[in-house]
């Protein structure tokens, strides 16, 4: 029997407990504009430029999450400058998990959002 299920992923779902700090973090990490004002639970889907989506996802009106943080990135967010995606969270105060690692064709850092996931930024 052929698989109905597709060789895709189709959207990304990250589990906070705080949907409008965590909505703030993200869009102010990826540069985008949000209104705080139309954001309600339970979900709030960023803005992509591709296929696969984002989904912060803190759960129904009345209800909270208890957030458990991996040891390991969840996913990484691509950067044709390293160094200056470093910068820009630095100026953020973001905390920063891991410092810049270099290799001949990639390097990365990891940083940790509101709910202590970490999140990998990457070129290559």
């Amino acid at each position: 029997m052929k698989s109905p299920i597709q060789n895709k992923v189709n959207t990304i779902f990250i589990h906070v407990s705080n949907l409008e700090q965590s909505v703030a973090w993200y869009c102010d990490l990826l540069g985008q504009d949000f209104d705080l004002a139309t954001v309600s639970r339970p979900v709030y889907n960023l803005q992509v430029n591709q296929e696969v989506g984002i989904t912060l996802d803190a759960g129904p009106l009345g209800t909270e999450k208890n957030i458990k943080a991996l040891e390991y990135p969840l996913f990484n967010f691509h950067t044709e400058d390293i160094d200056a995606a470093y910068d820009y969270l630095k100026e953020l105060n973001y905390e920063i998990a891991d410092e810049i690692i270099r290799f001949d064709d990639l390097s990365f850092f990891t940083v940790k959002d509101p709910d202590q996931h970490i999140i990998m930024i990457c070129t290559g």
